[in-house]
């Protein structure tokens, strides 16, 4: 446990108290938004079907938009398109609000759910990525990046678990127009918080700023400029380092976990109303964040002999052994046990996810990724809640559990099948342990930040 803290103290000190206070505020409100978009609207409206349509306007949209808005802090550094996004993300949440309690028509309500979810400054995601920089930049080792890692997916988690509770608790004592009214003032207080921290300087893109060849002279004609700037751009989409095949892989079983949580999300909501105890669906749901989150803080534990690929088929193996008990349980005493059990395995899934996907793919793509492994959640999680929720009304709980039962066995023949290319001209293999980034990849700009 001495080791554990030290590993945490280190990963702590190389940010400073500031970031990692900002970054989980400023990431709270778009786990706060899905639900909170459902239930405004529910309420203002009466209609559960356009609460559906608005809530799942902005999850396609956080879905679509993720990827590009990672791909554009990569290319022009975090500082301007946190800062960009996250007041348009406030403002349209803020629309959002407005127009469901001006009782509009569900086109434009779908339209500003779209437009919150396209404006999500995908925080996390970019807290994960300026992290990981900043821990390789100080030179530390495999074992503090994955504390690192560890420590952002349970950020995550506490998020996802305290973001809907705020929501409903809003709900309960005052209207859920006060929980989205405090979405907008976290997004526009600590997300650009997040944004202005001077360790954003760490991720600037390497390159960035005026050409050394001209930076300091006279600026030429208007139309010399324009080519200049056309000329760059095509060389940056050359230059643009590609995807390997096995990250593509890796975001598909990060879908897949989503899947997980979206069917379970239906089966336990479907399974406690059946029992006549529709308010312990969330507590279910959070119990099984909060171990979720204490087995992600535990991981810095594994060994480092244990490779990544090794820990992606546990807990691969973890997510199927551990979902099959759901399709039997039938008190609410055996849910909570069945779900908290369960929770063990989603971290670790998580956590190794992105630590794989941090060891393949270029650090000039880093942020671009780890969004899109974000997107990837809220994806699955919004198809598998649509498809599960129709079989739960139809054919009873254990229909929902069946899709998360399925999907995770999706993911271990992933896991079991993929292979990973240790070192490039050498053969794949998934027992191999993955290479060690060089430092000389973190993403340049600046110096460590003091």
């Amino acid at each position: 446990m001495t080791a554990v803290l030290a590993t945490y103290r280190t990963v702590l000190a190389t940010t400073g108290p500031v970031l990692p206070a900002v970054s989980f505020l400023g990431r709270l409100p778009t786990a706060m938004c899905q639900l909170g978009s459902v239930l405004l609207v529910t309420e203002t409206s009466g209609s559960l079907a356009t609460a559906g349509v608005a809530g799942g306007a902005l999850a396609a949209g956080q879905t679509v938009a993720g990827p590009l808005i990672g791909r554009l802090a990569d290319r022009h550094g975090q500082r301007p398109v946190v800062l960009a996004a996250c007041w348009a993300n406030a403002l349209a949440v803020t629309a959002l609000v407005l127009a469901a309690l001006a009782h509009m028509a569900t086109l434009p309500l779908a339209l500003l759910g779209l437009l919150a979810g396209l404006t999500v400054p995908q925080v996390g995601p970019l807290a994960r990525s300026r992290l990981v920089a900043l821990v390789r930049r100080s030179g530390g080792d495999e074992r503090t990046v994955n504390a690192a890692l560890s420590w952002e997916g349970t950020l995550d988690e506490v998020s996802f678990v305290l973001g809907p509770a705020l929501v409903g608790v809003a709900a309960a004592v005052a209207h859920p127009a006060v929980a989205l009214a405090l979405a907008a003032l976290l997004l526009a207080t600590c997300g650009s918080a997040f944004a202005m921290h001077r360790t954003a300087r760490v991720t600037a893109p390497t390159g960035s700023g005026p050409d050394a060849r001209t930076a300091g002279a006279a600026p030429g004609p208007l139309r010399r400029r324009h080519a200049e700037a056309r000329e760059r751009r095509r060389t940056a989409r050359r230059d643009r380092p590609r995807i390997p095949a096995a990250a593509h892989a890796l975001r598909v079983s990060m879908a897949l976990q989503g899947a997980m949580f979206g069917a379970s999300q239906a089966g336990i909501t479907a399974l406690t109303e059946r029992l006549g105890a529709p308010g312990q669906a969330g507590l279910v749901y959070a119990a099984m964040g909060v171990m979720s989150a204490v087995a992600g803080l535990s991981l810095v534990l594994v060994p480092a002999r244990i490779g990544l690929p090794a820990r992606w088929r546990a807990a691969a193996v973890g997510l199927t052994v551990l979902s099959v008990p759901l399709l039997f349980v039938g008190s609410l005493g055996a849910l909570y046990a069945v779900v908290v059990v369960l929770g063990v395995a989603f971290a670790p899934h998580l956590i190794t996810i992105f630590a794989l996907t941090e060891r393949l793919v270029p650090a000039r793509r880093m942020a671009e990724s780890m969004a899109f492994l974000t997107s990837s959640i809220v994806g699955g999680q919004a198809l598998a809640l649509a498809l599960s929720g129709r079989l739960a009304e139809s054919y009873g709980p254990a229909a929902a559990f069946a899709v998360a039962v399925a999907a995770a066995v999706l993911v271990l023949c992933m896991a079991l099948t993929v292979r990973f290319r240790t070192r490039p001209g050498s053969p794949e293999s998934t027992d191999a342990p993955l290479p060690v980034r060089p430092a000389a990849e973190a993403p340049s700009g600046s110096a460590p930040p003091g």
